[in-house]
């Protein structure tokens, strides 16, 4: 057998074995079964999460870029109207205007 380190694995007994196990859990390169499919589980609900946001997103979209439309329409439509004069304003006078407050007789 090939050896790794300069030790025979096959020299190595129950105690090496042991010690390469405790060393790769503690290094977080072998995990419980159950937490992997935690972490699994735990990124399938995020996918869908995402996934879900997206469709809404989308949807936001689309009517975003309706009312946008429609936005523009009415912009159009304000900017066809005629304005008024100066000349109209300033021909109405003080006189002419309704009092909206009742007077009161003395």
């Amino acid at each position: 057998m090939s050896e790794i380190f300069g030790i025979n694995p096959s020299d190595a007994g129950l105690g090496a074995l042991l010690t390469l196990v405790i060393l790769l859990i503690l290094t977080g390169r072998l995990i419980p079964r159950r937490t992997h499919e935690d972490a699994i589980a735990d990124r399938d609900n995020w996918r869908t999460a995402f996934l879900e946001s997206e469709a809404a997103r989308k949807v936001e979209h689309e009517q975003v870029e309706e009312l946008l439309e429609m936005a523009k329409l009415g912009g159009h439509i304000l900017a066809a109207l005629p304005r008024p004069r100066q000349a109209d304003e300033e021909e109405v006078s003080d006189r002419d205007r309704m009092d909206q407050a009742p007077r009161a007789r003395p």
